[in-house]
C-alpha cells in the first residue's frame, strides 16, 4: 500500500478510525522535490520565513554586531535620545528618538539586508518606521512650553473640543 495514514479522521459521524489518504502531494520543500504528505498541520514548526531582507547586513564570518549594524544604530540612536530627554533636554532627546525611526526606514529602503530591522515586508517597514517616526519628531516640535512648530488648525480643534 503506497499511501500514508493521516490518523484520526473526526470527520462527519465517522467513527473515529484511521482513514487512508491516496498519494497527496505537497508543494516542492528545499531541494526542490515534492515529498508526500498529509493535509493536517505539522506538531513542530521546523521552519519560518524570513523577512524579505531580513538577511545578515554583514557576512557569516563577521562579528555579530557587524552583522546587526542596522538595527544596532536605531536603537544607538533612540538610545541616545532617550538618555538626552532623562537628562531633562526633552525636545532634543524626542526628535532624536523621531529621526532614528526615520533612519530605520531609510536603511529599510536602501539596503538589500538589514538583519533584524527586518521584521515584516520592505514596505510594511518603511510605512511604520516612517510614520511613527514622523509622529514623534513633530510632536517633539510642537511641544509646549515655546513650541518651534505651530499647527494653526490643531489649536482651533483644541479648543473646540476643550470649553472653560
Amino acid at each position: 500500500m503506497a499511501s500514508g495514514r493521516s490518523g484520526r479522521s473526526g470527520g462527519f459521524g465517522e467513527s473515529g478510525e484511521d482513514i487512508e489518504v491516496r498519494d497527496p502531494v505537497s508543494a516542492p520543500d528545499a531541494e526542490g522535490k515534492a515529498r508526500r504528505t498529509t493535509r493536517r498541520f505539522p506538531l513542530f514548526t521546523r521552519d519560518t520565513a524570513r523577512p524579505e531582507g531580513g538577511g545578515r547586513a554583514a557576512p557569516r564570518d563577521a562579528p555579530a554586531p557587524a552583522r546587526q549594524w542596522p538595527v544596532l544604530a536605531v536603537l544607538a540612536l533612540v538610545g541616545l535620545g532617550l538618555l538626552l530627554t532623562a537628562l531633562d533636554l526633552f525636545r532634543v532627546g524626542i526628535l532624536l528618538v523621531g529621526l532614528a525611526l526615520l533612519a530605520g526606514g531609510v536603511l529599510r529602503w536602501l539596503l538589500p539586508d538589514v538583519g533584524m530591522l527586518a521584521v515584516r515586508s520592505r514596505f510594511t517597514d518603511i510605512v511604520t518606521y516612517g510614520v511613527l517616526g514622523l509622529a514623534i519628531a513633530l510632536l517633539a516640535l510642537m511641544v509646549q512650553p515655546d513650541p518651534l512648530l505651530v499647527i494653526p488648525f490643531l489649536k482651533d480643534t483644541l479648543h473646540f473640543t476643550v470649553s472653560s
